[in-house]
């Protein structure tokens, strides 16, 4: 089975309905239920089997920013057991010529703003913000006769492939399987804590670092809310607590060092803030000191990513 069905079926643990906001654009305001974005998976799964005759094997590459449409994207890639290979979308052309040398893309998503970049590459391209892209997530196309079965996915196969910084000679492509993102989720799953509302976090980093792309199986895991934007701004994210009700942050260290500036939050009322989880690179002591003497009452977690085999 795909990560993509386990997470769903740990969704029977949740104690909230499916009419929970599963996602928020912050710059609009659009949202999106649970039960939204699970019929969206399923629809937009079955339209690329039937219409773009994508299937188990398959790498996309995702060139995006934070979107609403990329959660729903990955999900319904990796329930088909389509690789997911996610990157900047303000990669140079010589960063794209290196992705599509690792990865080897049968096809890529992304927006119009970047969509001039991957021409070259004679890659068959989707436009993740166009109107034939919203109706594949919301209007289930059978073609007769139906596509053929495919073998099922298996926790062995290829999940994603995620690409590193490149601090240490190429960059490189990470790998991860079916069965590295199926602990992530049991992972979460077994510290489920109780609550009446559900968690609404504050995604700072983009989908396509293995930050945001792994957090994105908890939110789905335990039905938390997510509230993303499409640019990131601090005063935005500010803004956004107040707004949404935010509860949680997930951040980097330099963000956290500017949340504990005497004047940044002034005028923003963060009294729904609960805890920030800060990942990406270690957490100085000296800052972890200073935001806790700033804000005593919110938790402090220090997310260790482990990566699964490199590519070269």
């Amino acid at each position: 089975f795909s990560a993509t069905t386990y997470a769903l079926s740990l969704r029977r643990n949740s104690l909230f309905p499916d009419s929970t906001t599963a996602i928020i654009d912050a710059t609009t305001g659009h949202c999106l239920s649970h039960y939204e974005v699970i019929n969206r998976i399923e629809t937009l799964a079955n339209n690329f089997t039937s219409i773009l005759k994508l299937s188990k094997g398959d790498t996309a590459l995702i060139l995006s920013p934070n979107l609403i449409q990329v959660p729903i994207l990955c999900f319904a890639l990796l329930s088909l057991g389509v690789v997911v290979s996610p990157a900047n979308p303000i990669s140079t052309r010589s960063d794209l010529t290196r992705f599509f040398h690792l990865s080897k893309p049968a096809i890529v998503f992304t927006v119009t703003s970047v969509v001039e970049k991957t021409q070259d590459f004679h890659v068959r391209t989707v436009l993740l913000d166009s109107p034939e892209f919203d109706s594949l997530t919301k209007t289930r196309i059978q073609i007769h006769p139906p596509s053929p079965l495919v073998s099922p996915v298996t926790q062995s196969d290829v999940a994603a492939i995620l690409y590193s910084s490149g601090t240490t000679g190429m960059m490189k492509g990470v790998v991860m399987t079916h069965r590295n993102l199926t602990a992530l989720a049991a992972g979460y799953d077994a510290v489920r804590v109780n609550r009446k509302y559900p968690a609404v976090f504050f995604f700072t980093m983009p989908f396509f670092h293995v930050y945001g792309f792994t957090l994105s199986f908890r939110a789905m895991v335990l039905s938390e809310t997510v509230v993303i934007m499409e640019r990131f701004s601090l005063r935005g994210m500010l803004s956004a607590v107040e707004r949404f009700g935010v509860t949680h942050l997930a951040v980097v260290p330099p963000l956290m060092v500017a949340l504990t500036k005497d004047s940044v939050t002034n005028g923003y009322d963060l009294k729904t803030l609960e805890g920030v989880t800060c990942g990406s690179s270690p957490l100085g002591k000296e800052t972890a000191e200073a935001f806790k003497a700033k804000f005593p009452n919110v938790m402090i977690l220090q997310v260790c990513l482990r990566k699964s085999y490199i590519m070269t």
